[in-house]
């Protein structure tokens, strides 16, 4: 596997959760692999999770690691092409993506949906400008339209929490003062769609999401009734998909936020979130506080997910 943008680029999924459970177990196996092997690691957006677990894996690999905030230190740069540069942007992204690649040997990226143009963000123009221009692989760590680094640690999770062989997940929408992307909830309902599992996602009218992303998932905008029988909640916020609505946040409505009395409904499910979340708004301070709640676990996991995946693309070296 030389680049990884997406949960569906793991050739076997199967094969790669117990590559993970490997990993998890052996952390320290395989660092020749990695030896005199320089990641740089690109940051266009704020990181925390990603930014600390993707390192520890590199390093666990036998890494070397370069980090680098583009907005922070680094020239301003600009991304589109016949632009007269005759603003604040210093530096084409043209240019500057091969020096970047002259200096490493894989190149994980980082850059959000900018809401400005839909056809931009779903055309993922960003992160593909550095698979076509850098000569080395390329991983997302989270771009406009997927972020399969979190969606393969949320996986790992459930694998290790289930209870039954086929679980009821359900991914609903929560409720954020901000517009969101809708990299996450579009990635997880990928990855959910490789597994076995009964997967519904709840939301309400007007915040559908593509439907390249979830076709084959059981969608309502009734999260009562999503939520019964569940095993585990997936709460997430995102802004608009549809129409001149894109990016758009078109409410706040907080009957939607998870509660102990929403969880009550379910099959005494496990609660997720893939961080950073808003208290009382996305969800209730005695869930996410309670023994079922896996965020913890599951941010732990983005470690084994991102060294899985630097591994396999290691191998492809």
């Amino acid at each position: 596997m030389r680049h990884f943008t997406s949960i569906t680029q793991l050739p076997d999924l199967k094969a790669a959760l117990e590559e993970a459970k490997y990993v998890k177990q052996n952390p320290f196996a395989d660092q020749e692999l990695g030896k005199n092997k320089t990641l740089l690691m690109v940051f266009f957006n704020n990181s925390l999770r990603t930014r600390l677990s993707t390192q520890k894996a590199a390093l666990n690999l036998g890494m070397n690691v370069i980090v680098l905030d583009v907005n922070q230190g680094a020239w301003k740069l600009e991304t589109e092409r016949g632009v007269i540069m005759d603003g604040d942007k210093s530096e084409h992204l043209l240019e500057a993506i091969p020096v970047m690649g002259s200096y490493c040997d894989v190149i994980g990226v980082r850059s959000f949906a900018q809401f400005a143009s839909k056809e931009d963000d779903y055309n993922e123009v960003i992160i593909n400008q550095f698979i076509k221009y850098s000569g080395k692989p390329v991983f997302s760590m989270e771009a406009a339209t997927r972020h399969p680094l979190q969606t393969f640690a949320d996986l790992i999770t459930i694998e290790e929490y289930k209870t039954k062989e086929k679980p009821k997940v359900v991914l609903t929408w929560a409720p954020h003062p901000k517009a969101l992307p809708q990299a996450v909830p579009n990635s997880f309902a990928e990855g959910l769609l490789m597994t076995d599992y009964e997967f519904v996602i709840a939301n309400p009218e007007g915040y559908d999401l593509a439907p390249e992303f979830t076709k084959g998932a059981t969608i309502t905008h009734n999260q009562d009734e999503a939520l019964r029988g569940a095993d585990f909640v997936y709460a997430k916020n995102w802004s608009a998909y549809e129409g001149d609505n894109y990016g758009k946040v078109l409410n706040q409505d907080r009957n939607w936020t998870i509660t102990s009395e929403k969880m009550a409904l379910t099959d005494n499910a496990f609660f997720m979130h893939c961080l950073p979340v808003r208290r009382n708004m996305i969800v209730s301070d005695d869930v996410i506080e309670s023994p079922q709640s896996l965020v913890i676990p599951e941010a732990a996991n983005r470690v084994v997910s991102a060294q899985t995946i630097l591994k396999e693309i290691l191998k492809s070296l």
